[in-house]
């Protein structure tokens, strides 16, 4: 029946569309569809977990789906990050375990997911026992009883006694106590980087750009000679919360999309603020503002052309994640020699502009992804409770297998052995010596990069809801003050609703947005024409979807 379900909702478009803060948006609560199906699935879920014998399944082969999140990729170290997975999760549970991993492109996670999910039959060598979700994905699988109830699981893991910030998880769980997704971090966000030598050449200083006004200016000013105020994948990402993280300045107070507000559930996309928000995204494009590859831009394709060698056809701004991407795009712009006399002060970040500060408070720190168990349907939750207690009980054990998760394979991503390397040997004004003694944790060389060194596998050190215990940190300047300066000056995104109906339009819809939102910004017709054809399609199934919203 499950499988029945799961056809339905991705049929459409096979699956639209992965610190607490010192300050938070609209309150939002837990929210689940009342679908008979999910129900009895729940239910039975419950019943087993009570029933199962501990260890009575053995776990030999772990099939996993993974994003681009997973940094160890087969072209640099994957094969050792596995080997010693599979050594270190041996020791700990007592027995031999083959991990297989699938990692798809990642601007085509979504799509690959659904496929497998749709296809596949658990055991047959592609079918994920489990897999990376974003919040949005997770809203949309969450109730079609694929995936499994790891509530109780969750409850007496090991690794309950560590956690920092017990919330990230327990706000996921639906009104009647299931868990049927894990995230071992919280969420992070994206902040607004511009070049200090874009501002020097205009004669502005970051502090100067405190409202909407001041930054438009300051696009203009950048916008001369082939170059361009600012780039972005997309005008907004109406198809994945947090929908407006690539140019919140422009979106301000809007939320395109169905969220909380006042207690009660409101759809976004109709409100005056995001009107506003394309109309003024429709003067930048028409000013010449915003880059024009922006509509078509991957975010590989937009920051590629950001860090660019060829500044002469680049932009002064880019919102993009923060934290370990100042490093990220910092030594991207080394690698491609812009701006190397300013090192790493090549970048500043701009705090929030007053219109944000005075709609959401600051910028968006957005849903955890998360981690989700297949349930196999059986009845019984003896193989789930398996893949839980060798996959997530370890990813979060404060040591080796943390470690692998946090910071890649010993010895190829990272040593604690005496050692002295050098990036840029050949080039006396990138060149860089790093020598380390013995027992001395360092990060190295990266695997496909000899000029590079590495930064982190998946679990960010810093986000993490459970730390290492071993003592293994890795300080860098530029990754520590960005962490600091988003968690300062960010909010928590609005919670995602969870609904049968939206579930099984939310891909058309994702779409037609976009489609409007497009059409609006290169002219072709008004922000009140858009929402007015809008609401001619969608606004009796919208109706639909908030009443069963604000029923729950």
């Amino acid at each position: 029946m499950k499988r029945k379900v799961l056809s339905l909702i991705l049929s459409t478009a096979m699956v639209a569309s992965l610190a607490a803060c010192g300050s938070s948006a609209p309150a939002a609560t837990d929210s689940q569809s009342a679908d008979t199906t999910a129900s009895e699935t729940a239910a039975d879920a419950t019943a087993a977990t009570e029933t199962a014998e501990a260890g009575s399944y053995e776990l030999t082969d772990l099939y996993i789906t993974v994003d681009g999140t997973l940094t160890a990729n087969v072209d640099n170290g994957q094969d050792a990050f596995i080997e010693q997975w599979e050594a270190a999760v041996s020791e700990k549970i007592g027995h031999d375990i083959k991990l297989h991993i699938n990692q798809p492109e990642h601007s085509g996670y979504k799509d690959n997911v659904a496929q497998l999910l749709t296809t596949g039959q658990p055991g047959d060598g592609q079918y994920p026992d489990a897999l990376i979700m974003s919040a949005t994905m997770f809203k949309q699988y969450q109730n079609t009883g694929i995936l499994w109830n790891m509530a109780d699981a969750y409850a007496n893991a090991e690794f309950q006694s560590r956690i920092t910030l017990p919330s990230i998880n327990e706000n996921m769980k639906t009104a009647n106590g299931e868990l049927y997704a894990f995230a071992p971090t919280y969420g992070n966000g994206c902040v607004t980087y511009i070049k200090q030598s874009w501002l020097d050449a205009a004669g502005l200083k970051v502090d100067d750009i405190k409202t909407f006004d001041d930054y438009y200016n300051m696009l203009k000013a950048f916008t001369k000679d082939g170059q361009t105020g600012v780039i972005a994948a997309g005008f907004g990402k109406l198809d994945e919360a947090p929908y407006i993280n690539y140019m919140p300045e422009f979106w301000q107070g809007a939320y395109p999309a169905i969220y909380q507000k006042d207690g009660q559930w409101v759809d976004g996309f109709q409100e005056q603020a995001t009107i506003d928000a394309l109309t003024r995204l429709a003067q930048g494009y028409a000013d010449g503002v915003i880059d024009k590859d922006t509509e078509e831009a991957s975010t590989k394709t937009a920051r590629e052309k950001w860090f660019s060698n060829d500044q002469t056809t680049s932009e002064g701004v880019f919102t993009y994640w923060a934290g370990t991407w100042l490093r990220t795009l910092t030594d991207n712009l080394d690698k491609n020699d812009v701006d190397t006399d300013l090192g790493d002060d090549r970048l500043v970040q701009l705090p929030p502009i007053k219109e944000i500060k005075d709609t959401w408070g600051g910028y968006i720190n957005r849903e955890a992804p998360v981690w989700v168990i297949t349930d196999d349907g059986d009845g019984d939750n003896s193989r789930e409770q398996a893949i839980f207690d060798a996959l997530l009980e370890t990813m979060l054990d404060g040591d080796k297998v943390q470690t692998l998760w946090t910071y890649g394979a010993e010895d190829v991503h990272w040593s604690t052995h005496a050692e002295s390397f050098t990036t840029n040997p050949d080039d006396p004004d990138k060149k860089k010596d790093y020598e380390y003694a013995e027992g001395e944790f360092h990060l190295k060389q990266s695997p496909n990069d000899p000029n590079s060194v590495w930064k982190k596998n998946h679990l960010d050190p810093v986000l993490v809801i459970a730390p290492l215990t071993n003592g293994f940190i890795d300080n860098d300047e530029l990754v520590t003050a960005g962490n600091k300066f988003f968690t300062e000056n960010c909010v928590d995104a609005p919670q995602s609703p969870s609904s049968e109906i939206l579930t099984e339009v939310e891909a058309d819809l994702a779409t037609d947005k976009t489609t409007l939102m497009n059409e609006v910004v290169a002219g072709k017709k008004s922000a009140e024409e858009a929402i007015a054809e809008y609401q001619t399609k969608w606004g009796d199934t919208i109706n639909e979807i908030l009443e069963e919203l604000n029923a729950q």
